[in-house]
């Protein structure tokens, strides 16, 4: 699941677009590269996530400045497309 984008539903980051990084036994680590950088990935619970049919590529995922670009395009197509 490394690399899928995801919509959050709750939580003071609600209704943001962020991708998931890396996957414990319990949670998902997810980050949007400018309020959650690569480095220091938020932990959220799968069940406050809504999953996409959308996934980003290992080189959109290496910086922050590409991985906001990277979610920038995707944000502004339709969400009923994910």
């Amino acid at each position: 699941m490394v690399g899928k984008v995801v919509i959050s539903n709750a939580g003071r980051d609600k209704t943001k677009v962020m991708v998931i990084v890396k996957e414990t036994e319990n949670y998902l680590l997810v980050c949007d590269g400018k309020e959650r950088p690569v480095e220091r990935p938020k932990r959220k619970n799968p069940k406050h996530l809504k999953l996409t049919n959308t996934y980003l590529t290992a080189q959109q995922l290496e910086t922050n400045r590409a991985l906001r670009k990277a979610l920038k395009a995707i944000s502004g197509t339709n969400e009923e497309e994910m």
